[in-house]
């Protein structure tokens, strides 16, 4: 949940603040929506490896598009990107929407013995 937290308000603000200064190129504002939106979807846990996979894709179109000035603004889109595709692939966890809505999915790792057949 904190690292959701934490994806969720740093994607959500970096959308919102590119969106109000980047007004009127349509790639732009609809990357930053995008941004934003995923970032809420992050942030709620709804839709998690999807809207995980997208905003990390979204994220390295904006970290390697020539709009990206600085070299210090590309390191950080990167880095959100690796953030948001391990959420997309950790999941939503407990405390989320996709928890309550689809169920808690819980995988059991059990011992192996040598006949390859688990042990009770």
């Amino acid at each position: 949940m904190l690292v959701r937290l934490g994806v969720g308000i740093a994607v959500i603000y970096l959308g919102i603040s590119r969106f109000f200064g980047t007004l009127g190129a349509p790639i732009a504002v609809a990357s930053d929506f995008i941004e934003a939106t995923g970032g809420i979807f992050l942030l709620a846990g709804l839709w998690t490896p999807v809207m995980g996979a997208l905003t990390a894709i979204d994220e390295l179109l904006i970290a390697f598009s020539l709009n990206s000035s600085q070299p210090d603004n590309r390191l950080i889109h990167i880095f959100l990107a690796v953030l948001t595709a391990g959420l997309a692939m950790l999941g939503p966890g407990a405390w989320s929407i996709d928890a309550r809505l689809f169920g808690r999915k819980r995988f059991k790792m059990g011992d192996r013995t040598r006949g390859g057949k688990p042990s009770l």
